[in-house]
């Protein structure tokens, strides 16, 4: 899948996220709807699963600064809030996918 992928900041502010999967899919994120649905340990507790992460104190302006690939599966965003720490697996995001033909 990751042959491809292409990633890149959209919106007026780059405030949107645009992947191009290599199946010729487009999606449409926004950047602080992902930002908010990481699951790393600093924003989910890792046995019980609790968000850690209160969705107030992420930034409504918040942009992904830059990307990077991780193997063959995932995105680690690299976010103006300073959190570079979650990875977003490819199958997690073309579930999050907020099209109108995903949903």
């Amino acid at each position: 899948m990751t042959q491809g992928i292409r990633i890149e900041k959209v919106g007026v502010y780059g405030d949107k996220i645009l992947i191009r999967w290599d199946d010729g899919h487009e999606s449409t994120y926004g950047a602080r709807e992902i930002r908010i649905s990481c699951q790393c340990a600093e924003c989910v507790e890792e046995w019980s699963k609790r968000q850690l992460l209160d969705p107030a104190t992420v930034p409504s302006d918040l942009v992904a600064e830059d990307h990077l690939m991780i193997g063959n599966y995932a995105i680690q965003f690299l976010w103006s809030d300073a959190h570079y720490t979650g990875i977003f697996p490819f199958d997690t995001l073309r579930q999050m996918c907020p099209c109108s033909t995903c949903n």
